[in-house]
């Protein structure tokens, strides 16, 4: 009976691995393996990162087949071919963003959707993201929320990481709600972390899972905006609020549903890029101290053409040559955004390899970065590198997605970390407390917080 059960086990364990490949089985499909049944290989992507897709390149090459967050995948790690998905959603190559993205943070955002849908959020977004607006409304609010954040770390021991969190956080949903921010923020940003956390997991709705807790924090996310919006439509014309949410409410081309979506995808896309590269961006001058100095010398000039207290400006902003090539190269360097997904909406041949109807497409961009003929020495923290302007519009940087998916809130993200550094470096130095472990994948994080001890300059 022992070696039954045995032969049994064996038999289910072998006849299980192999049902994915069984299901999934295509003529010319790229070569792959697809794990086990709804699981696939998710846990081996979401573990290993980087070396999952090392190993799986060496095995198989470039493109590869796997089974990842819920669906088969297509993994593209060639740049032409990763360049023209991008660049062809009329072709049947749509987002393809997982189950859980979709349910936590909205069917109707705009990373979503697509065609004429897309065209038209994209519009309603830059109405209230868009670089004129940052000009003209948003900086002012950043630099007032962004020195009262940094106003008291002297002689202190901080986490870089969670201040930053908090920084990113604050300043993005005091753009959005302004007027009930000391009211519900606290209980809100609870709810808005359970959100993040779950976006990127296997949708398994059981408590304890990281899907279900991101998906309850969805549900009381939505119950406060809805009461928000509520209140904003029965208020009077005469009451006005000068604040994203109103413009949103008050302009009147989004249903309720699409409001709150939208007011997700804009907190949840600033707050991570933003508090990330903030993080890893002390992180990178910290341990280059030639790029600080001259960070700092660009951010002290600015400061003696100003008065004392005088807040920045656009002008100001655009004259920061050097920190927005230390942003970029954070991003590059630290590598916040991966990847990004597609799925085909019919079966489709690219490079030879077909590409089954409903199948996702993960576009790897992450070792574009580190392309050694891109990027020189590309495991280097090198800012200087982005001051010849052409490496920011080359077809094959898409540290903030390209073609007519370039993201929106590009200007918001950029001018906003480096208001941060305006502040930060002009006012504090510091020093590492430790030397905590930063997590790369599948986000860049310090497990431990990141700790700093701060002294005024």
């Amino acid at each position: 009976m022992a070696v039954s059960l045995l032969l049994m086990a064996l038999f289910l364990f072998s006849f299980l691995s192999k049902w994915n490949e069984i299901t999934f089985q295509r003529k010319g499909l790229p070569l792959g393996t697809m794990g086990w049944p709804f699981f696939g290989e998710t846990n081996e992507f979401l573990k290993l990162g980087p070396n999952f897709m090392k190993r799986q390149t060496i095995r198989y090459g470039r493109i590869f087949k796997s089974h990842i967050l819920g669906s088969p995948t297509i993994v593209s790690m060639d740049p032409e071919l990763n360049r023209y998905i991008l660049l062809n959603e009329a072709k049947g190559l749509i987002p393809g963003y997982p189950k859980s993205m979709l349910d936590i943070l909205g069917q109707r955002n705009i990373a979503a959707v697509y065609g004429s849908q897309h065209k038209f959020l994209r519009k309603s977004l830059m109405s209230i993201i868009g670089a004129s607006m940052v000009k003209d409304r948003l900086l002012p609010r950043i630099d007032k929320y962004m020195r009262l954040h940094l106003s008291n770390w002297d002689a202190m021991v901080i986490d870089v990481q969670q201040k930053c969190n908090d920084m990113a956080f604050l300043i993005g949903f005091t753009q959005i709600v302004e007027a009930e921010l000391s009211s519900i923020y606290d209980g809100f940003k609870v709810e808005f972390d359970k959100l993040v956390t779950g976006s990127l997991s296997l949708p398994i709705n059981l408590p304890g899972t990281s899907y279900y807790r991101g998906f309850k924090g969805r549900e009381n996310v939505v119950k406060i905006l809805r009461r928000l919006i509520e209140k904003r439509r029965a208020a009077s014309p005469a009451t006005t609020y000068d604040d994203m949410l109103e413009h949103l409410v008050r302009d009147g081309a989004l249903n309720d549903e699409e409001v709150i979506d939208q007011v997700i995808t804009i907190l949840y896309s600033g707050y991570e890029t933003v508090s990330t590269t903030s993080m890893m961006v002390v992180k990178y001058l910290h341990d280059n101290q030639q790029a600080l100095e001259e960070l700092r010398e660009e951010h002290f000039a600015i400061r003696r053409r100003k008065g004392a207290g005088e807040p920045v400006d656009w002008a100001d902003y655009k004259s920061m040559r050097f920190t927005r090539a230390v942003v970029l190269e954070t991003l590059r360097l630290a590598t916040v955004i991966n990847g990004l997904l597609r799925k085909a909406t019919q079966d489709i041949v690219l490079n030879g390899f077909l590409i089954p109807k409903g199948w996702k497409i993960y576009v790897y961009t992450r070792e574009i970065n580190y392309d050694p003929i891109l990027y020189p020495e590309p495991l280097k923290f090198n800012p200087w590198r982005w001051l010849d302007k052409k490496l920011e519009s080359h077809n094959h940087c898409l540290l903030f997605g390209g073609g007519g998916r370039l993201c929106p809130g590009k200007e918001l993200g950029i001018a906003t970390v480096s208001t941060f550094l305006h502040y930060f470096v002009t006012t504090y130095r510091w020093e590492e407390i430790g030397g905590e472990k930063i997590v790369e994948f599948p986000r860049v994080e310090a497990p431990n917080g990141y700790h700093i001890r701060v002294l005024k300059l």
